[in-house]
C-alpha cells in the first residue's frame, strides 16, 4: 500500500497516554516499551490508529501539555531494565515495582523522583564507560538540540527547580555561551547523563514506533502548538517568542473571562527569517516515531489569542487576536472622534463616588472606608483637573500592577474591573483592539446613536479583513508543515473557529475533529445533532478528548438523554450507562463517514461491565481548569495481557472496527412540472 493509501485507509483508533499502559515489564507506569505489546493488542481488536499524548519531557509538572523541552522525550517512560547498564539493579527495580504498581493512578512525582534516582545511582557506576561510548557521541552530534536541552536541564536542577525566568545566572544567554557550558569539562558528567537518557528513551520509542508500523497501525502523535514559557525552547531561543505575550482563549458560555495559559506567542516573523528551523526540526523528530499527528489548537496557526503578561491577574479579556487588522488613530478620527474621545473610548475614567461604592460594604465603618478610600486615590489614580474624575497613574501598567497595591481587597476587584471598562485596547501607539465585552462599557453607553452605528461599522469591517489575514496566515504555516513532513497532520480545531479554518484544512487535505457532543447545527432552532452520514470523510469523529469526560460520565450526569438518544434512533436507552448502552453509543458513532472513528481506551473498556469504575469520574483523564495530582496520572483497570485474554471485549471492538459507514440520505430529483395542455 502506497503512504497516500496508507492514510485514505478507513479506521477504527484508540487514544491512550503512554503512562496508562500495563505492561508486562512496566514500573508504576506505562513505557514506551509497552507500546510493542499493546499493538498485539490492537491488532486482535481491528484497531488501525493508536493516538497518544505528547510524550515530551515536563519535568516535575504532569501536564503534557507544558514541556520543558519541544524535543527531549519523558524519562518517566524510560523502561531501566532495558538499558545494558542496569545490571546489578534489579532488586532496585523490583522495590520500585512493588511500591507503584498496584496504585489505580500513577504517582507521578514520586515515581518520577524515584526514577530519576536510580538512574543516577546506575549512571554514577558506569560513568566512564558512557563517557567513552563512540554511540552516545554520533547519537549526540546527530541529536544537536540535547545539548542545550542538557545544559538547561543542569542549570534548572541547580535553581531548585525555578523557572529560568527566576534564575540570578545564566538567565539570558546566548548560542555560543550555551555550547561553552556544554564543553565545560568540570559540567561534562551532567550533561552527559541528560544525553545518556535521551539517547535510551530515543532508541526504545523508535523500536515500539517500529513496531506498531510492522503492524500495519497508524502511531499518531500529539503537538502541543505552544511551549511552556520555562522550556528550554524558549530559554535558548527567546528571539522565536513574544516573551511580553501570554497566550490563551477569548471568553465563551464556559469561560466568560477568557483563558490564560501562560504561554508565549510565537515571533512568526523572526521563525520564517530562519526558515522555520526551529518547526522544520520538531517534526524531524516526531518523524522519528509517528506517522500522524494530531495538530493541538490548529486555531492558533491562524489567530491566537493573547493578552500583555501585566493584564492576566485573574482573565483574558484585555485580550486581542494575533494577527489582525488593526484600528488606528486615523480610522477613529474618520468616524468623527477627535483626540478627547479617543481618550475617553480607550482609557477608563472613574468617578470618585464609585471608588467609595466599593469600599462601602467595610462593615459601615465610615473611617475606616475614608482611610481605605484615600489610599486608593493616593497609590493608583490621578484626579482629572478639579473634575471629580479620575484616571489611573502612569505607574499602573495593567492589572497585576492593580493586585500589587496595597489597598483593601474590594478596592483591587473594583479597580481591576474599572482597568477592562473601556471600547479599545491601545496595546501600540496609535493601535488599537476592540475589548470583547466592549458593547457593556461606559463609554460606550455614553456615546450617541450615531457614535455608536460608527463604532460598530468599524469593528466590524476590521473583523471581515482580519478574517482574510487568518486564512492566509493559517495556509502558509499550515503548508509548511506538510511540505517538511511526511506524516499526515491531523486538526483539533474546536472552539470559535473562523470560517477560514475549515476552507484552508479542506483545501490543504488536513482532516478534522468532529467531537460528537458539540457537533451540532447551533444556528439551527433546537440545536439538533449532526448527523453522521453528513460528517466530512476528512475527518476524526470521537466521542470525547482527553479534556473532557468519558462517554459514561457524560450520558451520566451531563447528557440530554431523551434528545441524544432521540438522535441515535435508540429512545429506550437505559439512563444508567451500561455495555448495552455502551455498545449503541459506540456503533453509531463508529458509523459515522469519518475517515476515523476513534474513541478513548476508556470508552472501549466500557463494553464490558468489569472494567467499570466505581464512581465514573475517576476514569477521567484531565479536569481543565484544575492543578492536582488527579490529573494526567489514569491507568488501565488491568494489565494488557488481561485484556488479551478479554475475547468478549475483544469481539465487541472487532465488531465496531467492522461497522461500515452510514448511508447519505439519497436526495430525490426535482418533481417534473407538467405541461398545460391546450
Amino acid at each position: 500500500m502506497t503512504q497516500k493509501g496508507f492514510f485514505e485507509q478507513r479506521r477504527l483508533g484508540v487514544v491512550i497516554p503512554v503512562g496508562a499502559l500495563r505492561g508486562e515489564k512496566s514500573v508504576g507506569v506505562g513505557e514506551f516499551s509497552d507500546l510493542a505489546e499493546f499493538t498485539k493488542l490492537a491488532v486482535k481488536m481491528g484497531i488501525g490508529l493508536i493516538q497518544i499524548l505528547p510524550v515530551n519531557d515536563t519535568g516535575y509538572g504532569s501536564s503534557p501539555y507544558s514541556a520543558l523541552s519541544a524535543f527531549a522525550l519523558h524519562p518517566l517512560y524510560l523502561r531501566i531494565a532495558d538499558l545494558p547498564e542496569s545490571g546489578g539493579f534489579a532488586s532496585r527495580l523490583d522495590a520500585l515495582a512493588r511500591q507503584f504498581d498496584k496504585n489505580a493512578r500513577f504517582s507521578y512525582y514520586a515515581l518520577l523522583k524515584a526514577k530519576l534516582e536510580l538512574l543516577r545511582d546506575i549512571y554514577a557506576a558506569h560513568e566512564q564507560a558512557i563517557a567513552a561510548r563512540a554511540s552516545l557521541s554520533t547519537w549526540i552530534e546527530e541529536n544537536p538540540w540535547v545539548k542545550p536541552y542538557a545544559v538547561f536541564r543542569r542549570l534548572k536542577q541547580a535553581n531548585q527547580e525555578q523557572s529560568w525566568l527566576e534564575w540570578n545566572e545564566c538567565r539570558n544567554v546566548t548560542k555560543k555561551e550555551i555550547d561553552a557550558l556544554w564543553n565545560n569539562p568540570a559540567l561534562k558528567k551532567e550533561h552527559l547523563f541528560w544525553a545518556w537518557i535521551q539517547e535510551a528513551l530515543d532508541g526504545q520509542f523508535r523500536k515500539a514506533a517500529e513496531a506498531v508500523a510492522n503492524a500495519g497501525i497508524l502511531l499518531e502523535g500529539d503537538l502541543p502548538i505552544l511551549i511552556n514559557d520555562d522550556s528550554c525552547d524558549v530559554w535558548a531561543y527567546p528571539e522565536f517568542f513574544h516573551l511580553d505575550l501570554s497566550a490563551g482563549a477569548p471568553p465563551d458560555m464556559y469561560s466568560p473571562q477568557g483563558q490564560n495559559w501562560g504561554f508565549p506567542v510565537y515571533n512568526w516573523k523572526a521563525l520564517a527569517k530562519d526558515k522555520y528551523s526551529w518547526w522544520k526540526n520538531r517534526l524531524a523528530v516526531s518523524e522519528k516515531y509517528y506517522k500522524a499527528y494530531r495538530i493541538d489548537h490548529v486555531l492558533g496557526f491562524f489567530r491566537i489569542w493573547a493578552a500583555s503578561r501585566q493584564d492576566i491577574a485573574s482573565s483574558s479579556l484585555m485580550g486581542r487576536f494575533i494577527p489582525s487588522t488593526p484600528i488606528t488613530t486615523k480610522d477613529l478620527e474618520d468616524i468623527g472622534f477627535d483626540a478627547g474621545r479617543i481618550r475617553w473610548a480607550s482609557y477608563p475614567h472613574i468617578p470618585t463616588h464609585e471608588v467609595w461604592d466599593a469600599l462601602s460594604s467595610i462593615q459601615n465603618d465610615q473611617a475606616a472606608i475614608q482611610r481605605e478610600a484615600e489610599k486608593v486615590f493616593i497609590q493608583a489614580l490621578d484626579r482629572i483637573n478639579n473634575e471629580e474624575l479620575w484616571i489611573f497613574k502612569d505607574a499602573v501598567k495593567g492589572e497585576k500592577d492593580i493586585e500589587a497595591l496595597d489597598i483593601h481587597p474590594f478596592a483591587k476587584d473594583y479597580l481591576i474591573s474599572v482597568w477592562r471598562n473601556r471600547v479599545f485596547l491601545e496595546y501600540e501607539k496609535g493601535t488599537y483592539a476592540p475589548l470583547w465585552f466592549y458593547k457593556t462599557t461606559r463609554a460606550y453607553a455614553s456615546f450617541s446613536h450615531e457614535e455608536k452605528e460608527k463604532v460598530d461599522v468599524l469593528i466590524e469591517a476590521r473583523k471581515l479583513e482580519s478574517q482574510k489575514v487568518w486564512e492566509t496566515h493559517g495556509k502558509k504555516l499550515l503548508a509548511m508543515l506538510i511540505e517538511s513532513s511526511a506524516m499526515l497532520p491531523c486538526a483539533e480545531d474546536l472552539g470559535d473557529v473562523p470560517e477560514c479554518v475549515p476552507k484552508v484544512l479542506a483545501r490543504l487535505k488536513i482532516p478534522g475533529l468532529r467531537v460528537v457532543r458539540w457537533a451540532r447545527k447551533w444556528d439551527v432552532e433546537g440545536e439538533p445533532y449532526v448527523p453522521f452520514e453528513e460528517y466530512p470523510e476528512l475527518s476524526v469523529c470521537t466521542l470525547g478528548v482527553h479534556d473532557s469526560s468519558t462517554a459514561r460520565q457524560w450520558w451520566e450526569k451531563e447528557a440530554n438523554q431523551v434528545a441524544f438518544a432521540g438522535f441515535l434512533g435508540e429512545p429506550s436507552l437505559a439512563n444508567v450507562y451500561n455495555p448495552g448502552v455502551a455498545k449503541k453509543i459506540l456503533q453509531k458513532t463508529a458509523s459515522a463517514a469519518s475517515r476515523f472513528r476513534v474513541f478513548q481506551i476508556q470508552d472501549l473498556l466500557h463494553l464490558s461491565l468489569k472494567y467499570y469504575a466505581d464512581d465514573p469520574a475517576s476514569e477521567r483523564i484531565n479536569v481543565p481548569g484544575s492543578v492536582t495530582d488527579f490529573n494526567w496520572t489514569y491507568r488501565l483497570p488491568v494489565s494488557i495481557a488481561e485484556l488479551e485474554q478479554d475475547e468478549e471485549l475483544i469481539r465487541a471492538v472487532q465488531e465496531l472496527a467492522a461497522v461500515k459507514p452510514m448511508a447519505k440520505p439519497a436526495v430525490k430529483p426535482a418533481a417534473k412540472k407538467s405541461k398545460a395542455k391546450k
